[in-house]
C-alpha cells in the first residue's frame, strides 16, 4: 500500500469529493519542480490512478486570434447547460526571457469562471515546445479524479509539437478563422491529419460567407487524406461554427460524441488510452535519465570530462556516448 506524505494524505480524498480548492492545490503541486514535490505528486497520483471518471479529453488548437477563449467559454457553457461538469487547463505562453507568463484566460472567461460546474486552470508552458505544459496531463488525471466529464486543453498555437497534445486527449480539435483559399497552404499536412475535427469559427455577420467557403476547402482537403482506421465515415470533417453567435455549437459536440462513442464500441478508445499512458511512461523514463546527467555530482562530471575529450579531438562523439550510456547502466 502506498504511503502519502503530507500534504497528499489531505488532498487525496478532498478531490475524490470534488473539491476545487484541493484540485487547485494538487495541479500546483504536480507543476513544481521541486523533488520534494514531485514525490508527493507521483505518490497522489497513484493513489488516485483507477479512481474518478473517465473524461472525455479534447485538444484545442488554433492560430492565434481565431477565438479560441471565446469558443471555450461559449462551448463550455452549453456544455455546462446539460449538466456536465466542464474543467480547461489553458495554457498560457511563458516568457524566453523571464519565465513569466500573464495567466489571464479567467479574465477572458469571465461567465465560465463563473460557474460552479466549471473549473478553469491557467498554466504557464514552462516553454515547453507546443506550449503544453509538462504537467498538464498529470492535472488531466486529477480532474478525472475530481468527477470532471468533459476536460478541454487549449494549447498556444498551431505546430508540428501539437502532436504532444494529441498524446493526452481523446479527441483533437483545429479551429480556424474564416480566410482566402491560399491559407489553405500555409497548414501543415501534420496538423490536418491529427485533428479529428475542424471548426471553422466566427461564421457570423460580414465573415459567415468566407467562414463558409473556408469550410468547403477544408472538407476538400480532408477527403483527400486517407482514412484512418480509428474513424467512422464521415470523419475527420469540418464544421463551421460561431463561438460568438453560439452557433453551430451544440452540433459540433454531437459529432465530438458520436466519433467518441464509434470508438468506444470499435474498441479504439480504450486501445488509444493504453497506447498514450505507456508513451508518458517512457517520457517520464526519458527525463529521469535525462536530468540525472545534470543532478547526479558523479555524472555530471563524467559527462563533463567526456564532453572535453570529445571537444580536443581524443575521442569520437559515439564512442564517448556509448561510455557515458555504459556508466548509466551500472
Amino acid at each position: 500500500m502506498t504511503v502519502l506524505t503530507d500534504p497528499a494524505t489531505d488532498l487525496a480524498p478532498r478531490i475524490l469529493t470534488g473539491e476545487r480548492r484541493a484540485l487547485a492545490r494538487a495541479i500546483t503541486l504536480v507543476e513544481s519542480g521541486r523533488a520534494d514535490h514531485r514525490a508527493q505528486a507521483a505518490a497522489l497520483l497513484d493513489v488516485l490512478a483507477g479512481r474518478g471518471k473517465q473524461a472525455l479529453r479534447i485538444g484545442l488548437s488554433g492560430t492565434p486570434g481565431v477565438g479560441k477563449s471565446t469558443f471555450i467559454e461559449s462551448f463550455g457553457m452549453m456544455l455546462v447547460g446539460q449538466g456536465l461538469k466542464v474543467a480547461v487547463l489553458a495554457v498560457d505562453p511563458s516568457s524566453a526571457r523571464s519565465g513569466g507568463s500573464i495567466l489571464g484566460d479567467k479574465t477572458r472567461m469571465e461567465r465560465l469562471s463563473r460557474e460552479p460546474m466549471a473549473f478553469i486552470r491557467p498554466s504557464p508552458s514552462q516553454a515547453q515546445l507546443g506550449g503544453v505544459a509538462r504537467r498538464t496531463r498529470e492535472a488531466v488525471s486529477l480532474c478525472e479524479a475530481a468527477g470532471f466529464d468533459v476536460v478541454l486543453i487549449e494549447t498556444v498555437g498551431v505546430g508540428q509539437s501539437e502532436t504532444l497534445v494529441a498524446e493526452m486527449t481523446d479527441l483533437f480539435i483545429l479551429l480556424m478563422a474564416p480566410a482566402g483559399g491560399d491559407e489553405l497552404q500555409g497548414v501543415k499536412r501534420g496538423i490536418m491529419e491529427m485533428a479529428d475535427m475542424i471548426l471553422v469559427n466566427k461564421a457570423d455577420g460580414d465573415l459567415k460567407a468566407a467562414a463558409l467557403r473556408t469550410r468547403s476547402d477544408y472538407a476538400g482537403a480532408l477527403r483527400l487524406l486517407r482514412r484512418r482506421p480509428q474513424d467512422p465515415e464521415g470523419f475527420p470533417k469540418a464544421v463551421a461554427v460561431s463561438a460568438l453567435a453560439e452557433e453551430g455549437l451544440k452540433a459540433a459536440w454531437e459529432d465530438m460524441q458520436a466519433l467518441a462513442e464509434w470508438r468506444r464500441a470499435q474498441g479504439h478508445f480504450e486501445r488509444r488510452r493504453a497506447e498514450q499512458a505507456r508513451h508518458w511512461f517512457e517520457t517520464e523514463v526519458r527525463e529521469g535519465l535525462l536530468a540525472r546527467l545534470h543532478t547526479d555530482p558523479e555524472v555530471r562530471a563524467r559527462m563533463q570530462a567526456l564532453g572535453a575529450s570529445v571537444a580536443a579531438g581524443h575521442a569520437a562523439p559515439a564512442a564517448a556516448a556509448a561510455e557515458m550510456l555504459a556508466a548509466l547502466g551500472r
